[in-house]
C-alpha cells in the first residue's frame, strides 16, 4: 500500500483488508500487540465486560478519574457520529493525527499478521494512551469477553456489567453460556466486579477455576447523578468499586468520586432534547434488555409517545417490541443503510396487528412528521446507527 494520509483512508483501507467484519480470537491481535508492548501497557487497565450499561460505567469511571490527580483514558465502541469518539483522553476525543500516528505505528510492525478494523482500532487506543501518557485506562469489551480483542491486555480490575441474551450467534443462547464468555476477562489474583442481580452460575465457576477475586454488588448508588433510570445508580456503584480496587496505586478522594459521578454523562442513554416543544428522547437500546430498562424509564412519566424504530437483524425484535408496546402509541418505522439491518418489510411483520405503524422513506422523514405530530414524546431507539442518523438530523433544528 502507499502512504495512508487521512483517517478516512485508514479506516476505509481496514475494512477491506479482512474480510470479516467479526472475527474473534486473540492470535492475531496477540502477535502485534507483544510487538508493541512487549512488557505490557504502561498504565493501570480496567476492562469493562457486560450486555448493557458499559458505556454508563466507563463513562462514571472515566469521569471520576478526570476529577482526579490522574490522567485517564477511555476506549469505546462503537461511535455514534465520530470515529474519533472511541479514544478519549481527560474527556477530549482524540484528533485525526494522533489516530492515524497510532495507525502508523501498528503497520509498520504488523508484518503479515492480518487484523480487523476492531482490532486495528483497539490497538490504536493503547497506543494513543501510551503516547499520552495516561495512568488508567478503561477499555470496553466490544464483544463477550474471552474472545474479544480487548481482552489482549491483562486488567488491574475487571468489570461485568451484567448478563443478557445478545449476539448469540457468537455468544450462545443461554445466560451461562454468555455468563462463560464475560468471565474470559476475569484474570489469577485480580479483582472482577459484577453488578449483575442475578449472575449465571458460569461466573463464580470460571472464578473459583482460575482463583480470580470476584465481587457482587447488589446495592445502588444513593448520591445524585445526572443519568435517569434506577439501573444507572447500579452502574455507578460498579464504578465507585472499581475506583476503589486502585486506590492503593490511583487514590481518589470522596469529594471526587461524587463529583466525578454527578458530571458524568453519556451521548444517546435517555438522552433528551426539546424539539418544537416536544420531548425527543434518544436511547441506543438495541437488544430486549436494554429496551426493558427503556420502558421503565418512560413509564416514569405517564406521555402520549411516539416511536421511530429499526434495528438490525440479528436482534430478537419480535422481544425488543413487545417489552416497550405498552409505552408506545404510534411507530414510525425508518430504513437503516447499513448491512445487517432488516428491511423494513421483514420489521413490520414483526409487530402485533394493533400496533399503528407508518414506514418512512428515511429518517429525515420520519423526524419531520414526529414533530408534526400530536404526541408529546418521541422516542428513538433499536440500533446505534437508528440514534446516529436522528443526532445528525436534529443537530440542525
Amino acid at each position: 500500500m502507499g502512504r495512508l494520509k487521512t483517517l478516512e483512508e485508514w479506516l476505509n483501507w481496514q475494512e477491506s483488508l479482512h474480510t470479516q467484519e467479526i472475527d474473534l480470537g486473540l492470535e492475531r491481535i496477540q502477535k502485534v500487540y507483544q510487538k508493541l508492548f512487549p512488557d505490557g501497557v504502561p498504565f493501570q487497565v480496567i476492562t469493562v465486560a457486560g450486555t448493557n450499561g458499559k458505556g454508563s460505567t466507563i463513562a462514571f469511571i472515566d469521569s471520576i478519574y478526570q476529577q482526579s490527580d490522574f490522567k485517564v483514558g477511555a476506549f469505546t465502541s462503537p461511535h455514534l457520529i465520530k470515529y474519533n469518539e472511541r479514544f478519549s483522553v481527560n474527556g477530549e476525543m482524540a484528533s485525526d493525527e494522533s489516530i492515524c500516528q497510532a495507525f502508523d505505528t501498528i503497520e509498520t510492525l504488523r508484518g503479515e499478521t492480518s487484523l480487523t478494523y476492531f482490532e486495528f482500532s483497539t490497538l490504536a487506543a493503547l497506543v494513543i494512551f501510551a503516547h499520552e501518557k495516561v495512568a488508567v485506562a478503561v477499555l470496553e469489551i466490544g464483544l463477550g469477553g474471552r474472545l474479544d480483542s480487548v481482552n489482549v491486555v491483562n486488567p488491574n480490575v475487571s468489570v461485568i456489567t451484567n448478563i443478557a441474551i445478545d449476539h448469540t450467534d457468537y455468544l450462545g443462547d443461554t445466560r451461562e453460556a454468555i455468563g462463560f464468555e464475560k468471565a474470559g476477562i476475569m484474570r489469577c489474583d485480580t479483582p472482577c466486579i459484577c453488578g449483575d442481580q442475578n449472575p449465571p452460575t458460569s461466573i463464580q465457576k470460571q472464578a473459583d477455576n482460575i482463583d480470580a477475586l470476584l465481587l457482587f454488588i447488589n446495592e445502588p448508588y444513593q448520591g445524585t447523578i445526572t443519568l435517569r433510570g434506577e439501573h444507572q445508580q447500579y452502574n455507578a456503584a460498579l464504578a465507585i468499586e472499581a475506583v476503589n480496587q486502585l486506590q492503593s496505586t490511583l487514590p481518589v478522594d470522596r469529594n471526587q468520586l461524587s463529583t466525578g459521578l454527578q458530571k458524568a454523562n453519556i451521548l444517546a442513554r435517555f438522552q433528551v432534547k426539546m424539539v418544537n416543544n416536544k420531548t425527543i428522547v434518544l436511547d441506543v437500546a438495541h437488544n430486549e434488555a436494554a429496551t426493558k430498562v427503556l420502558a421503565e424509564t418512560l413509564k416514569a412519566e405517564k406521555v402520549p409517545t411516539l416511536a421511530i424504530f429499526s434495528a438490525l437483524k440479528d436482534k430478537n425484535i419480535e422481544l425488543m417490541i413487545s417489552s416497550i408496546e405498552p409505552c408506545i402509541d404510534e411507530w414510525l418505522i425508518v430504513p437503516l443503510s447499513v448491512n445487517r439491518a432488516i428491511s423494513t418489510h421483514d420489521l413490520v411483520e414483526k409487530f402485533s396487528l394493533s400496533s399503528k405503524i407508518t414506514i418512512c422513506k428515511d429518517m429525515a422523514a420520519a423526524l419531520h412528521q414526529a414533530l408534526n405530530t400530536q404526541q408529546q414524546r418521541v422516542v428513538v431507539f433499536g440500533s446505534f446507527h437508528t440514534v446516529a442518523d436522528a443526532m445528525n438530523i436534529l443537530d440542525k433544528y
